[in-house]
């Protein structure tokens, strides 16, 4: 009797356990500064897989690449947002990603999809162009540049503010814009193009704030450059966070072809993780809708789903190029450091 007991009391335990004894599991997401998710999201993930999400922020996106590349045998977390087609070859030469194609990928756009072999889902997109104080424009009476190489021109002289590529983001994006535009061969070269930017004092800054936040002359009211590097998704940032909100944004982006290069952002699961299916779960979370829906306000860029709804905000005041500058993020990878080499020679020298 007492070893019935005991037998039926094991296969009793054996009904139950899995859903009693089932302990959290944790996924650690490695990501760039600017990650944000609203809590209401998140949380809703969290109850509905038993997945706790611990975020951490590791520096800017070269920055977080790089460190992860030297971690990889210690991977620092399991799965890694952030990495952008400017470091994405870096990423990939390096095996940091554990391939997954995840079912919610399916009806993503082929122009987010750079790798064949899934080891990274596409997430988000943002266009890094030029913005400008329209106020400047209207006052001024002068017309808005239409390409890059207006900005060469006599009416623009000290009023652009730039980043260094060697040290931004958008400053790369920038600097690529122009080698897809003028090219590295031929008898005017995208480095010509910095030389004539420089005799025409253009501002180099050493990142995206003091571009923006101080020299640019719509942000601060300080600045002396109506012309700056930002991302097309700044003038809805500066309605949203304006109070009260204006009517019509107090910035533009110029968005005429080949001023524009297209930023896009992926996830992808580290080697090394011990949490495979937990970790799967993560990146169809971040492609799912409502994680998508919350891109736009949360991080300022565009989601990839094309099912996410985007907020008024965006449709009214944000502007997506038609003709992107596109330069394949394997030339990037093969050629960043001698480009980067070449304009630090030519413009800081």
């Amino acid at each position: 009797m007492k070893r019935s007991m005991t037998v039926l009391l094991f296969l009793c335990l054996m009904v139950v356990s899995p859903a009693l004894a089932q302990e959290p599991t944790t996924i650690t997401l490695v990501t760039h500064d600017s990650f944000a998710v609203s809590e209401d999201v998140l949380n809703a993930f969290q109850k509905e897989t038993g997945i706790t999400l611990q975020i951490l922020k590791n520096g800017d996106a070269g920055a977080m690449v790089n460190q992860s590349i030297l971690s990889k045998a210690n991977p620092l977390g399991d799965v890694l947002f952030g990495i952008d087609n400017t470091f994405l070859g870096r990423g990939l030469e390096a095996d940091l990603f554990e391939p997954y194609k995840s079912p919610l990928a399916v009806d993503l756009a082929d122009e987010f999809k750079l790798d064949p072999e899934n080891r990274v889902t596409p997430v988000d997109y943002g266009d890094v162009c030029l913005n400008y104080d329209v106020a400047y424009f209207a006052d001024n009476n002068l017309a808005l540049p239409e390409s890059l190489a207006d900005l060469t021109k006599p009416e623009y002289k000290s009023l652009l503010a730039v980043e260094n590529p060697t040290s931004s983001s958008p400053g790369l994006a920038f600097l690529l814009a122009t080698i897809q535009q003028f090219g590295e061969e031929g008898d005017y070269t995208y480095l010509d193009y910095w030389q004539d930017l420089v005799t025409n004092d253009v501002y180099i800054a050493d990142g995206w704030n003091d571009a923006y936040y101080t020299q640019f002359s719509a942000s601060s009211g300080q600045g002396s450059r109506p012309l700056v590097v930002s991302y097309a998704s700044s003038p809805p940032v500066e309605v949203y966070f304006a109070d009260p909100q204006p009517e019509v944004a107090p910035t533009g982006s110029i968005v005429a072809d080949g001023t524009c290069f297209r930023q896009i952002e992926f996830v992808g699961i580290l080697k090394g993780t011990a949490n495979l299916e937990a970790a799967q779960k993560v990146v169809d979370f971040m492609i799912s809708q409502p994680f998508q829906e919350d891109l736009p306000l949360q991080m300022f860029v565009f989601p990839v789903n094309p099912e996410a709804v985007l907020p008024e905000l965006f449709t009214e005041f944000a502007a997506v190029p038609e003709n992107p500058a596109v330069v394949d993020f394997a030339d990037i990878n093969a050629n960043r450091e001698e480009w980067l080499q070449a304009w630090t020679e030519t413009v800081l020298r």
